[in-house]
């Protein structure tokens, strides 16, 4: 399993709970004889959302967080346990299968749900063993009384006869016969998607790496709106330390950002650095003469828009962000309120919009498996059948978007994933099928002033890596109408 998460958990206690941190429910004395954890109660609805609802974690466990009385230790522990126990689910459920001598499958949802919780902490936390299943009985005494209750103990205490390192020598495959699948296993990924790497990557050297990085909590990144604030002024009062590549990234180890007066008043926003230097690389593209028509072909939902936004309002253009959903291009709209931006409802491919732009963005919808770490169930909801329909649509918004360039104006490619197929294989079909296109080297666009495009591969386009560059694994080509 993931090295990523363990030792991150304080080691806890049955007792060390004040009563304002206790759920709060009516108690029924048939069902439990005690209060449940609160961070473990608040982490195990998240994770029945997940499961039941498709919920994402990463947005419905701040909402429940703000909502809590939770103190600041348990709200880090409850967010511990959910995003590493969605993180891991996959092989969370293998052990499960084998402690309990079937398919998790015929267990039912609700336990397992707890039983997934409970393994996690006994595996990949620092959690004692008697905390972890005691807790995890609790949860299920509340609900479904002391049978199902006696089920999760035993299932849970076979689980606890063996460490992580050992589960992974009994579960995973072996590293002589399938190293891939081995390494997959260990750092909680299908196996699909780390081949994917692999073929991304060029080969199994770095595939390790790869996945550990993959599978550690980022910390968040912070964009400083061109014009209203520098990342140096970012950075001195928000605590956090300036970017490595984007002159206007601010790294933030710790705190909400949503605390911060900057982001409150629409100065900085959250925003990964690799999709920063997306937007960075359209605006710093030589188009000849500028007469400041950009566009955004798919905006949703609206980062680059609004980084482009305030580029433009420095360099005297505008921008039209294109987005298929009414209710996401209203939220662009909140986004990009002040800025020369008009958003659009409307499909990329057939906008509508009249062709002659000096710079395009095609960010297009693709299988997100360069931001796994950020969105920590995608990984086991994602599948490689998933990815021929996404290849045909970001083909068509290509297509579309040089159609909209002027001559000599570029259109910026990008996804965030690494799979050959959304990435190098759409550019490769659209130049194949267009000779009045070329592809520019899109490295010096991306490291600006840095003079190191060397750190960006050996181009023309760019892939980005957590691993590399400690941003998600976003990609990016550049190409121009001649």
């Amino acid at each position: 399993m993931t090295r990523g998460g363990r030792g991150s958990a304080p080691r806890r206690g049955d007792h060390d709970r004040n009563d304002r941190n206790r759920d709060e429910r009516p108690r029924d004395k048939k069902l439990r004889d005690k209060p449940v954890d609160g961070a473990r109660g608040l982490a195990l609805r998240v994770l029945r959302s997940v499961r039941k609802d498709d919920a994402y974690a990463n947005l419905l466990l701040p909402r429940l967080l703000r909502e809590s009385r939770l103190d600041e230790r348990d709200r880090g522990l409850a967010t511990e346990l959910t995003y590493g126990t969605c993180r891991s689910l996959g092989v969370l459920d293998a052990v499960i299968a084998s402690a309990a001598g079937r398919p998790v499958a015929e267990i039912d949802g609700d336990l397992l749900d707890v039983l997934r919780l409970g393994t996690y902490q006994l595996l990949r936390t620092r959690i004692g063993s008697h905390a972890a299943v005691s807790t995890s009985v609790d949860l299920v005494r509340a609900e479904h009384g002391m049978g199902q209750a006696g089920f999760v103990n035993a299932v849970l205490r076979k689980v606890s006869q063996r460490d992580e390192q050992l589960w992974i020598d009994e579960l995973a495959p072996s590293m002589a016969d399938d190293m891939v699948g081995h390494l997959a296993f260990s750092y909680a990924h299908p196996k699909w998607i780390a081949q994917v790497f692999v073929d991304a990557l060029g080969s199994v050297g770095e595939l390790q790496a790869a996945l550990a990085a993959d599978d550690e909590r980022p910390i968040v990144h912070l964009v400083a709106r061109p014009g209203q604030i520098t990342g140096e002024e970012l950075a001195l009062i928000s605590g956090g330390d300036e970017g490595r590549y984007s002159p206007y990234c601010v790294y933030l180890p710790e705190g909400d950002p949503g605390k911060l007066d900057a982001v409150r008043d629409g100065f900085a926003g959250v925003q990964d650095e690799g999709s920063q230097l997306v937007a960075l690389a359209l605006g710093r593209a030589d188009v000849g003469q500028d007469a400041g028509r950009w566009l955004d072909l798919c905006a949703g939902p609206g980062g680059k828009a609004a980084l482009l936004g305030s580029l433009a309002d420095l360099d005297g253009a505008r921008v039209d962000a294109v987005e298929v959903s009414e209710h996401r291009a209203k939220l662009i709209e909140k986004v990009v309120d002040g800025l020369p931006v008009t958003v659009h409802v409307a499909d990329g491919r057939s906008s509508g919009l009249e062709p002659g732009y000096d710079r395009v963005l095609v960010d297009a919808p693709c299988s997100g498996l360069g931001s796994l770490r950020r969105r920590p169930e995608a990984r086991w909801r994602r599948t490689p059948g998933e990815v021929p329909a996404l290849v045909a649509l970001q083909t068509e918004l290509l297509t579309e978007a040089l159609r909209l360039v002027r001559p000599g104006g570029v259109v910026v490619y990008s996804t965030c994933s690494p799979h050959p197929a959304e990435t190098t294989g759409v550019v490769d079909a659209v130049l194949a099928a267009d000779s009045s296109i070329e592809q520019v080297d899109a490295r010096p666009l991306v490291a600006g002033d840095l003079n190191e495009p060397s750190a960006f591969g050996g181009g023309p386009h760019v892939q980005l890596w957590p691993h590399r560059h400690d941003t998600d694994a976003m990609f990016l080509a550049v190409l121009r109408r001649s």
